[in-house]
């Protein structure tokens, strides 16, 4: 009997199959054999050799049991990434030259600049694979070029560059850390915090390295899966220091910095978007940098002015957010006015100053266009959601305009109240765009004189 021809074969470096899952649990520092080839190939030959040896003696082998591959973590509608990792590692890899010199000093606008770029390069998720920059391309790897660390490190080795943090100090730059120490291939994760959603801090912007490639996506706190075992980092070589580290009972407490100077002063550190000028903002601006603004402002914890958005429409909401985090500054006068200026966008951009403390004293009811109570146009558009929306409507009622009610009134603008508020308008004699069904400062007068 002729003794058949294998052929040997070099499988992907990250292929999932169960023998080069067994392997790199075996031996989880080394993606080759010391042949040169892929652990679970160089396995493959051994047993193409041995069944060949059998069919030439004429005896039946008997099929072998392949190795189980470790349990996965579930992905709950293709957000929760796989990623299993490498270890620690020079730049460019094993044949990189060794990191000599300490992590370098960097600020929170360079880490999240560097994430973006891997996430613009749609960076392919690897275990082995190095990209152009030297950094491994999993999600270890990303937190060590974005953080700009001599070497490739794993999640359980970037806990040594950070300092613990609490949940409400989160500021773009930071990272939440899960580390598996019985089983690191089951569950490890690490991410770049980008910035929280909404007021409510339940989302959060995550830059992370996973399959197929890095992506910038909005998600859960703090994760998909074992969100109660990530821990929130802050970079020690961070620019400015690690305001809002867990105190280190062996030291004590550091002096708390004096008041900054208000907006007339040159900012102090360049910015990653540049203040686009005091025209952007105030009654009627309408436009992106009032979104980045409000955005800002609610990771620096003053979401608690919002109601709904933050949103592109200048609003009181907008005003009284931007004064707090001045007041929070030890601003005064006209440097509290409620406009940002060079100076605030610069402390909000970076990450710097003080933050909104939960004890400051809040602004008065609102009053917008010089109307008392009037929020602003933002609350009263499609998909708001907020108690002005649940006012307007109750005073519909009492005005004998709420028959286009079935139920209600409620805090989601709805068309019900589009059509009540419309009504009202044309009993006032308004025509045209006057009687669009959307409240503006002289419909809520009215309504509520």
């Amino acid at each position: 009997m002729t003794t058949p021809v294998f052929e040997e074969f070099d499988p992907a470096s990250d292929c999932d199959c169960p023998g080069c899952v067994h392997w790199r649990r075996v031996l989880p520092h080394a993606s080759r054999s010391p042949a040169g080839r892929h652990p679970a190939a160089h396995r493959a030959l051994i047993l193409a050799a041995a069944v060949s040896t059998a069919l030439v003696s004429g005896h039946t082998v008997p099929a072998l049991a392949a190795p189980d591959a470790p349990a996965r973590p579930g992905v709950p509608a293709g957000d929760e990434p796989d990623t299993p990792q490498g270890g620690t590692a020079p730049l460019h890899g094993p044949g990189g030259r060794p990191a000599t010199v300490e992590a370098p000093t960097t600020t929170r606008a360079d880490i999240v600049k560097r994430a973006k770029q891997w996430v613009a390069a749609k960076v392919p998720y690897s275990m082995t694979g190095y990209w152009s920059d030297g950094y491994r391309q999993d999600c270890s790897g990303f937190v060590s070029m974005a953080w700009n660390l001599p070497g490739n490190e794993w999640t359980g080795s970037l806990g040594q560059y950070g300092v613990r943090i609490a949940k409400d100090d989160l500021q773009p730059g930071d990272i939440l850390l899960f580390h598996n120490p019985t089983d690191p291939q089951k569950g490890s994760h690490v991410v770049i915090f980008g910035g929280w959603t909404d007021y409510t801090h339940t989302y959060y912007v995550a830059y992370e390295q996973t399959r197929p490639n890095a992506r910038r996506q909005s998600t859960p706190y703090a994760y998909w899966s074992h969100s109660g075992q990530y821990v929130a980092y802050r970079y020690k070589g961070l620019a400015g220091g690690t305001a809002g580290a867990e105190p280190d009972p062996a030291k004590p407490d550091a002096p708390k910095p004096g008041p900054s100077k208000p907006d007339t002063a040159k900012p102090a550190a360049p910015v990653e978007t540049p203040f686009p000028g005091a025209a952007y903002f105030g009654p009627g601006a309408n436009n992106k940098y009032v979104t980045q603004l409000g955005r800002m402002l609610v990771e620096r914890g003053a979401g608690r002015y919002y109601t709904s958005g933050p949103g592109p429409r200048w609003s009181d909401a907008d005003r009284r957010a931007t004064r707090a985090f001045q007041q929070a500054q030890g601003w005064r006068g006209p440097g509290a006015d409620g406009l940002p200026g060079p100076r605030t966008w610069a402390l909000l951009v970076t990450g710097q100053g003080r933050d909104v403390t939960a004890g400051a004293a809040a602004s008065p009811a609102p009053s917008s266009h010089g109307v008392p109570g009037y929020p602003g146009r933002a609350m009263f558009r499609p998909g708001a959601t907020n108690q002005y929306v649940t006012q307007l409507g109750k005073q519909l009622v009492k005005k004998g305009f709420g028959k286009y009610y079935a139920t209600g009134p409620g805090p989601r603008w709805g068309e019900a109240d589009r059509r009540g508020v419309e009504a009202f308008q044309r009993a006032q004699g308004w025509r045209g765009g006057a009687a669009d069904g959307y409240p503006g400062p002289e419909t809520w007068r009215r309504l509520f004189s």
